[in-house]
């Protein structure tokens, strides 16, 4: 007889997502300029949270777990609409802009910021994500399976870059 009562597992998982869904949110922001392939990308890392979740190991802390999981699924999904663009035309991004609806009540130096964010690299894209978070240079790497020097570098170069692209645009 089955139980229509959440087990101790599925209680567990809604109060970790609840304690760290802002990490989640950052990713599909970072990566989605819609509003509905953000909501689509949320649901998804959440669906691959839930699967990798029994198998979560308590000697990694969460965010670090959440981090990886997030951005793995944010880049496959990534991938897959590349592919997908190749093959389907669809409607020019300044006719159907919904990231200035999204950011209506941002400051335009956050709204600057986040849209210098969204046209990064992935690679980049998901250090500035982690950084912005106040992760480590050795667990940004760690997260990123690349070296901690690599990670440096990175982060000086797009510091400049931010700071030229916001005084230019704040011109």
């Amino acid at each position: 007889m089955s139980s229509n009562f959440p087990s101790e597992l599925q209680k567990q998982f809604v109060k970790t997502i609840d304690q760290h869904q802002g990490i989640i949110y950052k990713v599909a922001n970072a990566y989605c300029k819609d509003l509905d392939d953000q909501q689509d990308l949320v649901q998804e890392i959440i669906f691959q949270l839930w699967r990798s979740f029994e198998n979560y190991s308590k000697e990694f802390k969460v965010s670090t777990w959440m981090y990886r999981i997030s951005l793995n699924v944010a880049i496959s999904n990534f991938r897959k609409n590349q592919v997908r663009k190749k093959y389907h035309e669809g409607f020019d991004d300044d006719l159907v802009n919904m990231s200035e609806e999204v950011n209506g009540d941002l400051s335009e130096e956050l709204s600057l910021l986040r849209q210098f964010i969204q046209d990064q690299k992935k690679l980049d894209k998901a250090i500035l994500l982690l950084y912005l978070e106040g992760k480590k240079h050795a667990e940004i790497a760690e997260l990123l399976g690349v070296s901690t020097s690599n990670v440096g570098t990175k982060l000086g170069r797009l510091k400049d870059k931010i700071k030229n692209h916001l005084i230019e645009k704040l011109k």
